[in-house]
């Protein structure tokens, strides 16, 4: 195979190109905006970051051939477990979150069981457990809390050590040095008069390189990576020859649950607060950043690195466009082109591939 056509088989071609159209797109206009100055770029990167970390998972579940339209969903109910139990109950932070994980875990697993078991379609159970998962949310916030919005867990995580794992910072002290030498700015009023205006790396930045590095090396240089896409590609061809397609296919729903609660975890301690219509869409937008990021929609094919540039690019764009001070609702108009784009790439992809016309 020639080398033009190997590189343009790859899954994350599309995604670069993309990329670099998005940031030259915004250095363009946006350029004295502030958007590329350290606090742009910290602001655009956390937005990113969340995209990034339920991308990832999403992507290792496509690849192996099914969807989660349960992620949103997910994320609030999370959420607001971790603050009731936390706040409402009395419980320590760090075990209100290894019980949310847990709780999201099984109910991941329950995900890939039913879809095995029944044959239904990811798609229609996944539905479904959108809406009980949203239901289930609302009600149980309202029946402890009497509202939607439970805050108060900023001062119940006070000093907890698995808290800071999913709200804290990093290299804080090289941020200060940086400002002590000019090169990022200082707060010349209030009450952080003197701090720098960045203060650390956030860890949902961390949670989304760590998430990132690890499912690529998982995908790429691991015999369960080459059992992802068997089970994407062909699932029947895989279990001939020895690849245990439920098990991976239940594993990956598993991972995708495992990544909406770390979102979920780092949005409650980031707000201090949980809120029952947190998350919402959020599947959607993790199957955007996929499939921007060169995934099939067929299964068996994909890259996380992709993935993580649809997300980056996501992030971008729905930031950039209020730095260029554009009307808002033209995000939806914009990623809606952004995603056209990428399907076309994808199916002129697959027709390589498989030699169809």
């Amino acid at each position: 195979m020639p080398a033009w056509r190997k590189a343009l088989i790859r899954p994350e071609l599309g995604a670069i190109c993309g990329t670099i159209l998005v940031f030259t797109f915004f250095l363009i206009v946006a350029r004295g905006t502030g958007m590329f100055a350290p606090q742009g770029i910290m602001n655009w990167s956390v937005v990113s970051a969340q995209f990034v970390i339920i991308a990832v998972g999403a992507c290792l579940l496509m690849i192996a051939g099914e969807f989660d339209l349960s992620v949103g969903s997910m994320i609030g109910f999370t959420g607001i477990v971790i603050a009731c139990m936390s706040v409402t109950w009395g419980y320590p932070v760090w075990f209100a979150i290894l019980v949310a994980f847990a709780i999201a875990l099984a109910i991941g697993a329950l995900n890939g069981y039913l879809v095995i078991k029944t044959g239904l379609p990811s798609f229609i159970v996944t539905l479904a457990f959108l809406f009980i998962l949203r239901g289930l949310t609302i009600f149980g916030a309202i029946a402890t809390t009497r509202q939607t919005i439970i805050g108060g867990v900023a001062e119940v995580a006070q000093g907890d050590p698995v808290a800071w794992l999913f709200g804290g910072k990093i290299l804080g002290s090289l941020f200060t040095w940086l400002a002590d030498i000019g090169l990022i700015d200082k707060y010349v009023a209030g009450a952080r008069a003197g701090q720098p205006v960045i203060d650390g790396i956030p860890m949902l930045i961390v949670w989304a390189l760590g998430l990132t590095a690890f499912a690529h090396i998982l995908l790429t240089r691991t015999r369960f990576g080459n059992w992802i896409f068997a089970s994407g590609g062909d699932a029947q061809a895989a279990r001939y020859v020895g690849v245990p397609v439920n098990r991976v296919k239940i594993l990956m729903f598993m991972f995708s649950a495992f990544c909406a609660t770390i979102l979920a975890t780092c949005q409650v301690m980031e707000f201090g607060s949980a809120a029952a219509d947190r998350g919402l869409l959020k599947e959607f937008e993790a199957i955007i950043s996929v499939v921007i990021g060169g995934a099939l929609l067929t299964g068996g094919y994909g890259s996380v690195i992709g993935a993580a540039l649809g997300a980056l690019i996501f992030g971008v764009v729905q930031q950039g466009l209020f730095f260029a001070g554009v009307e808002s609702s033209l995000f939806r108009v914009f990623l809606g082109v952004i995603l056209l784009l990428a399907v076309i790439l994808n199916t002129y992809i697959r027709r390589m591939i498989t030699g169809e016309r």
